[in-house]
C-alpha cells in the first residue's frame, strides 16, 4: 500500500493552477510561502503537469507512471507465482525420482 500523500490533491492543484494563470510567472518559493508547502514539491508538481500536457518529454505522463506502477506489481506477482513453481517443480521431480524413491 502507498504511504499517505503529505499534500492533499486539491493544494496541488491549486497551486499549479495558480503558477500556470499566473503572468508573469511568480517565483516558485513565494508562491509556496503563501500556500504553505516545500518549494521543491511545487516545482516537480509543474513539471509533472507540463508533462502531462505534452509541454515537455523528459518526464513520463501521469498516465504512464500509473501504467509502469501497475506493470511493476505485476511483474512483482509474477516472479513470486514463478518461483512458487519452481519450488513445487523441484519437489515433485525429486518425488518422481526412482534413485530417492523410498520402499
Amino acid at each position: 500500500m502507498a504511504p499517505p500523500k503529505k499534500y492533499p490533491d486539491e493544494l496541488r492543484a491549486r497551486a499549479v493552477r495558480l503558477y500556470r494563470e499566473s503572468d508573469p510567472k511568480p517565483v516558485i518559493r513565494r508562491l509556496t510561502e503563501q500556500l504553505g508547502g516545500h518549494h521543491e514539491a511545487l516545482r516537480n508538481w509543474i513539471r509533472q503537469d507540463e508533462a502531462g500536457r505534452g509541454e515537455r518529454d523528459d518526464r513520463p505522463t501521469t498516465g504512464e507512471s500509473e501504467e509502469l506502477r501497475r506493470l511493476r506489481r505485476e511483474n512483482a506477482e509474477l516472479k513470486r507465482a514463478n518461483e512458487i513453481l519452481k519450488a513445487a517443480s523441484a519437489f515433485f521431480a525429486s518425488e518422481l525420482d526412482p534413485a530417492r524413491r523410498r520402499s
